[in-house]
């Protein structure tokens, strides 16, 4: 990424309304907001999601007892994370999602919040993002995985694409279950 921009990959309305907000707010460089060409569908959040959306990274989904998994996404990916996560939680696996809109604004936050969301104690996790996989690799650590792109200029209808390059629920659950 680059230095000094806050760079948003929204996942829907609130989340763009939180950037755009930000993007006003942020004197010290650049802002870009990075949207996705297909509709997306609200996420459901509680009031105090919405306020943690400013901090870059958040939990939306979290499991009913300590997470095993988390799923990390932006942008389009949120949606597939979420859908992931629901079927994971349903056959026992215990999957928190987090939605990092803004990975420079999460990387400014303290450890203590950074921890909250992705506390060192979960290990298995898999970044899903429809762009280059390296930069995912800081959060998911020596363990984890990045469902994501290592090649360009593919052409094909989005959909046809998305299956092309691992972006289903059924590879993220088989990821998942590779770790």
């Amino acid at each position: 990424m680059t230095p000094n921009t806050h760079t948003w990959r929204p996942a829907d309305g609130v989340e763009s309304v939180i950037a755009w907000k930000s993007a006003l707010e942020y004197n010290e460089g650049p802002s870009s907001l990075i949207f996705s060409r297909q509709g997306l569908p609200s996420q459901a959040r509680t009031e105090q999601q919405v306020e943690m959306i400013e901090k870059g990274g958040y939990i939306l989904v979290d499991s009913d007892s300590a997470p095993e998994v988390i799923l990390i996404a932006t942008g389009s990916e949120v949606e597939l994370a979420v859908k992931a996560a629901a079927e994971l939680n349903a056959s026992g696996t215990a999957t928190r999602v987090v939605s990092m809109p803004c990975t420079n604004l999460f990387d400014e936050q303290d450890e203590d919040y950074k921890q909250l969301v992705l506390p060192n104690s979960v290990t298995k996790r898999v970044a899903i993002e429809a762009a280059h996989v390296d930069y995912w690799h800081k959060y998911v650590g020596f363990g984890g995985k990045v469902v994501g792109m290592s090649t360009f200029g593919e052409s094909a209808p989005g959909g046809e694409l998305m299956k092309h390059f691992g972006f289903t629920v059924e590879n993220v659950i088989k990821t998942v279950q590779s770790l």
